[in-house]
């Protein structure tokens, strides 16, 4: 009979327990009787303890709950448990039994809350073991091995009572042979709500579902028209794939009845992997993703899940509120980027899922507030603000007032239960802990729901970013919530509208109660320092562009990023990530800047002096002027003054020299600095110096300078008249001799004979007195007109 007990689901009979009870006392009798016999123990013996009787055995044996259904169950259910027992002792357990214990209502929060941290205390017992036909038994329990059970038991036979919630317990007794008796080893106490009627005022619960993610994004984009974008990872194609984190929310979120509260920066992201997109690669080069119809699936399954429920968008890329309330707001410019990133939330989640979201939320770190956090918080234009009961207090109230509160100033605090809201912290890998989380969640949904008869509204403000456990959770216990007879669903817009409790606290915790552990985590005054400076880099650089969104928008959305909630706990990461988005943008700048110059010679009292500018930019620049000075204009001028100005706009991927007129006023070395300027008179890149060597050109050598040119001039003109003059003359003989043989030889006399005679006389003559003389290139001297174009002697 003990084999065949020792295997699961086998049970002895009641008669057969009793008959095996009943033997081991009848054996113990004479025992007992002996030891009635001996002499009373010393003080100091009966103040030893004796290792066989210490309770060393008690809680030796771990019991789990890792299931009970229903959740919360009607009249006419039958309520199952299931779990294991794991011998976690040195000694064989035997005789045991696993059993269910009803324990008494609890009808306060806060006792839920004690029986909850206290779940497998044996200092105190539950109540009695319902009937032994309802428990499961086990011959032996060997140290280190895990047994599974199975307790079902009809509602009915629970004998419950009044609504509300009850503390039920599985309990594991038996023996081990140190204490040969029956004892309780082990337990597992959780929670069974009670309400089979309708509630006839229903609790009005809001479920708020986070979709939020980490950063993953840079500001760098690739130099295509496209502009690819670039990640520090490829984690959230991680989390979209399926059974991945963001996938479970959605697929768990879209049959619950919750509001959707959603980081545009994440849809931004998704929709940036659903087309070519780059991973940063350890190298120069950067990785190709390949997640393209993971991150359409997604969005689309994202699309269809939020199809007629609310959505709230928070400010793009989840700025830390309160880090910038503490923090950020002595820094020049750091509510603007809140303000620049509520706005163009809608846009981008109204483009991505199709519906309009609201932006009226803000919603800090775990609902802590503090007069600070509620200004920056509202200072982009929210006029509600997500706190949580565990931080804005309570007034001492015997219930749990409605979530929205009027804290002044036209904004409305909707303060979220911090119990529900943080039920579902904690690893829910385990069965054990999901299941009583579960329970714990309906039972002080349940309680809250019983305190009073008012109408109250009530708001369920999770972890920013559950696991998918944690999600698989939430969804278990809103989904058995809803289909209750206590709660009803609401939309997050709803709560905020409800009627507030006059008696609730109104009045926002003072700086001095904001949680020290919060603080810790914040992101320091120098991140928004940081971001305040590359801010200021970019204005100054946008200017000159011709697009400038290429650059505004990535580095417009890279800084929002600088500043989220996720960085908290990870300062190292994110002071890489700011500073990557500085370095990047500094290169960029740096793409558009002067060519150095070497020193430059002037030989002359004026000159050109040409300056480029590179544009290595994929876009054009414009909107550049560029101002060349002389550090010494007694010495060198440039156009006429100390320096001069000249506006630049260059092509992307091109260099343009622009040329400047420079007059030296005497010699020696002048040193010239060539400066980029925005139009708006701020310098731009890094200044070129270059030096040039000037030589003073005096009066006399421009004299003989002057002198030899003009004997150049008058050479040239002497030379161009005399062969004039010898083209006429070789004309003239042409026409004499043929008039010689028009006349013939016989007629000596003739004019023209004896011109000829007396010209070659001249020319004799002429040799005669000029020995040393060339030939003449030009005819003799004669009073006739000269020909047309020649120079006549006189």
């Amino acid at each position: 009979m003990a084999e065949a007990a020792d295997f699961q689901g086998t049970r002895p009979s009641p008669a057969r327990r009793w008959l095996r009870r009943t033997g081991t006392l009848l054996a113990g009798a004479p025992l007992l009787a002996g030891l009635l016999q001996l002499p009373a123990a010393s003080p100091a013996a009966a103040a030893a303890p004796d290792a066989s009787q210490a309770p060393a055995e008690a809680g030796s044996v771990s019991v789990s709950v890792d299931s009970l259904t229903p959740g919360a169950p009607a009249e006419g259910d039958t309520v199952t448990v299931t779990g294991t027992v794991t011998n976690k002792g040195k000694q064989t357990v035997t005789d045991a039994h696993v059993g269910l214990r009803l324990g008494p209502l609890l009808d306060t929060r806060s006792g839920i809350d004690t029986v909850a941290k206290n779940s497998d205390d044996l200092q105190s017992t539950v109540g009695t073991e319902i009937d032994d036909k309802y428990s499961q038994e086990f011959a032996r329990l060997t140290p280190g091995v895990s047994r599974p059970y199975t307790l079902s038991v009809p509602v009915d036979e629970l004998d419950l009572g009044q609504d509300g919630v009850y503390e039920l317990a599985v309990s594991l007794t038996g023996e081990t042979s140190a204490q040969p008796w029956e004892q309780p080893l082990g337990i597992q106490r959780t929670f069974l709500p009670w309400k089979p009627e309708e509630a006839r005022t229903k609790t009005k619960t809001t479920f708020m579902w986070p979709l939020i993610s980490t950063v993953h994004m840079t500001a760098q984009t690739g130099s295509d028209e496209q502009q690819t974008p670039v990640f520090h990872d490829d984690e959230l194609a991680k989390e979209i794939s399926p059974g991945g984190r963001l996938d479970r929310m959605v697929a768990l979120g879209k049959d619950l009845e919750v509001t959707w509260v959603i980081d545009p920066d994440l849809l931004a992201s998704v929709n940036a992997m659903a087309d070519r997109y780059e991973i940063r690669g350890e190298g120069e080069e950067n990785i190709v993703g390949g997640h393209q119809s993971v991150a359409k699936r997604w969005l689309t399954e994202v699309q269809k899940a939020v199809v007629d429920k609310e959505v709230v968008a928070l400010p793009f890329g989840d700025p830390d509120l309160a880090s910038l309330a503490h923090n950020g707001t002595s820094v020049t410019g750091s509510l603007r980027h809140l303000k620049e990133a509520t706005e163009v939330a809608s846009n981008a989640v109204e483009s991505i899922l199709h519906v309009t979201p609201t932006t009226d939320f803000a919603w800090p770190v775990n609902g802590a507030v503090d007069p600070s956090v509620v200004r920056v918080a509202t200072s982009a234009g929210a006029d509600k603000v997500i706190a949580r009961s565990d931080t804005f207090g309570e007034n001492g109230l015997t219930y749990t007032t409605s979530a929205a509160r009027p804290i002044g100033g036209g904004t409305t605090a909707v303060v979220a239960d911090a119990r529900l809201s943080t039920a579902f912290r904690g690893d829910m890998t385990k069965a054990s802990t999901s299941a009583l989380a579960v329970q714990r969640f309906l039972a002080q949904s349940l309680t809250l729901g019983l305190q009073t008869d008012r109408q109250r509204s009530v708001v369920v403000a999770p972890q920013r970013t559950p696991s998918a456990s944690q999600a698989q959770t939430m969804a278990e216990a809103v989904e058995i919530v809803q289909g209750g007879t206590w709660s009803e669903s609401q939309d997050l817009t709803a709560a905020a509208r409800a009627e507030p409790d006059p008696a609730a606290a109104t009045e926002v915790p003072r700086a001095s109660s904001y949680p020290s552990s919060l603080r810790k985590q914040e992101l320091p005054k120098s991140t928004f320092e940081q971001i305040a400076r590359t801010q200021a880099k970019l204005d100054k650089f946008k200017v000159i562009l011709s697009d400038q969104s290429r650059v505004v928008t990535p580095f417009g959305r890279a800084l929002n990023r600088g500043m989220s909630v996720s960085w908290r706990g990870r300062q190292s990461e994110a002071a890489i990530y700011r500073s990557g988005v500085e370095s990047y943008l500094d290169g960029l700048i740096g793409q558009v800047r002067l060519i150095d110059k070497s020193e430059t010679k002037l030989s002359g009292r004026s000159a050109t002096i040409p300056v480029t500018v590179q544009n290595n930019l994929v876009q054009g620049v414009e909107k550049l002027v560029l101002r060349l000075t002389s550090t010494n204009p007694t010495r060198l001028e440039i156009g006429g003054a100390a320096y001069e100005e000249q506006p630049v706009a260059v092509s992307g991927g091109h260099s343009q020299s622009v040329k400047f007129t420079t007059s030296a006023n005497a010699n020696g070395r002048a040193t010239v600095v060539a400066q980029l300027y925005t139009q708006d008179g701020d310098k731009y890149g890094a200044p070129v110096t270059f030096d040039v060597k000037v030589t003073e050109i005096t009066a006399t050598v421009m004299l003989v300078i002057g002198g030899g040119v003009l004997l150049l001039v008058l050479a040239g003109f002497r030379m161009y008249t005399q062969r004039k003059r010898a083209a006429a003359r070789e004309a003239e003989e042409r026409e004499h001799r043929a008039g010689e043989d028009a006349d013939g030889p016989q007629n000596p006399g003739a004019p023209g004979t004896r011109l000829s005679e007396e010209s070659a006389t001249d020319s004799r003559e002429d040799d005669s007195e000029q020995p040393s003389d060339p030939a003449p290139d030009t005819a003799p001297e004669n009073a006739d007109p000269s020909g047309t174009g020649e120079r006549v002697d006189r």
